[in-house]
């Protein structure tokens, strides 16, 4: 798709505000209108979300924590609560759905819309759809988000980020080289330090003079590729599609110590917290897998990988958790100092599907003790229920890098 397309436009780009941050004042109203940062904690922490009200102090979403405390000293410091981050993003995703079925989700607290099929059902102003879609988060999550309107992804990203906090823009076809050629040029996707540098020995400052160059000087500066790349962009060409998520791949989740780790049992407790994390990813997804993968880093940045296939998919937290108790205990690293593990579940199939069960085995068990659980976490919040053996456990202060998903 490019600026040049007729009709209104039709790519919607929603970016939550501050989500972390967002959530934990939700769920803490007493903390509206305080800085707030939410990031892991221990001296390796870094920043994962603050209010907007810090950032005229120089915090900065990955940033170390230490350095934020710093520069902005009066701030409140919270650990995050990658659960709960899930789940409200869940359901803003929900809301995007009822929009259109074709919704590319970036991250958690992100995502593109491609409103060209449901324009006409929905009155046929993009505006006034960004407006409905901004309610509705508020109203049902309590928190707030900006969006951005164009005929490109890139556009409309930029139209975004130039509404926030709280936000929207439209940029119509015939504004968008208006809207984008007094922008700095570090505002082009691709120009990093290196190539910002580059620009500006070729006195190249703004996008609107990236796009009066002509490209082959682009390219005999930065290369081929790079060089057409940033000339497509300063005339707000952009032909990427909104591409809807395909099925998951894997499952899982990882977490780095505050300090490298030589206890087993500190690991077993943190292998615990993991699979519980990849269960309830995996029943809220409606999926569930037949390999579990473990992932250790040592002290010295080496990484390695064990996997085992079980006999059936599972979904349940008990039998990925003693999957990968087994496979750690197979690599015999003894007082081995390690600095991550994770856990992974793969080759994911639909969560429904019939399993044969084995002669004398219980035909309700873990899976329904697990689904109850969800269903309180749900209701009370992603700390209301935990196994006993985390209750004290000091990696409870949040200091885990989240879910994540690979495709």
């Amino acid at each position: 798709m490019s600026a040049s397309s007729a009709g209104p436009p039709t790519v919607m780009h929603v970016d939550m505000d501050a989500f972390y941050a967002s959530v934990e004042i939700r769920r803490r109203p007493e903390l509206r209108g305080k800085p707030v940062v939410v990031g892991a904690l221990g001296p390796r922490g870094v920043v994962l979300s603050a209010t907007h009200d810090v950032r005229p102090y120089g915090v900065r979403a990955g940033q170390p924590v230490g350095r934020a405390r710093r520069l902005c000293p009066q701030a409140v410091f919270l650990p995050p609560d990658h659960d709960e981050y899930a789940t409200v993003s869940a359901n803003v995703m929900e809301v995007f759905r009822a929009v259109t079925p074709v919704v590319e989700p970036l991250s958690l607290d992100e995502a593109f819309l491609d409103l060209s099929g449901s324009l006409r059902r929905l009155g046929g102003d993009p505006a006034h759809i960004g407006e409905q879609i901004r309610a509705r988060v508020a109203d049902e999550q309590g928190i707030t988000c900006s969006v951005g309107v164009a005929s490109t992804k890139f556009v409309a990203k930029l139209a975004g980020a130039t509404a926030k906090p709280d936000g929207l823009r439209v940029v119509p076809d015939d504004e968008v080289l208006e809207f984008l050629h007094p922008l700095p040029v570090d505002r082009l996707w691709g120009v990093g330090e290196r190539t910002e540098a580059a620009l500006t020995r070729l006195g190249l400052h703004t996008v609107g003079d990236i796009a009066h160059t002509p490209a082959a000087t682009l390219c005999r500066a930065l290369g081929q590729a790079a060089g057409r790349h940033l000339h497509a962009l300063a005339w707000g060409r952009d032909e990427r599609p909104v591409v809807p998520s395909e099925p998951e791949r894997s499952i899982g989740t990882e977490e780095t110590f505050p300090a490298d780790v030589d206890d087993p049992a500190a690991v077993r407790r943190t292998l615990l917290r993991l699979a519980g994390r990849t269960g309830a990813r995996l029943r809220a997804a409606g999926l569930a897998g037949r390999t579990v993968t473990l992932k250790v880093r040592f002290s010295d940045f080496t990484t390695l990988t064990r996997s085992k296939t079980l006999r059936d998919a599972t979904d349940v937290g008990r039998d990925i958790y003693a999957t990968a108790c087994a496979l750690h205990a197979g690599l015999g690293l003894e007082r081995a100092r390690l600095r991550l593990v994770g856990v992974r579940v793969e080759h994911l199939v639909p969560g429904d599907r019939p399993r044969q069960m084995v002669l004398g085995e219980r035909a309700r068990g873990w899976s329904e003790v697990e689904r109850a659980a969800d269903a309180v976490r749900d209701r009370f919040g992603g700390r209301a229920l935990a196994p006993a053996s985390l209750l004290a456990d000091p990696g409870r202060d949040g200091r885990s890098r989240g879910p994540g998903t690979r495709r």
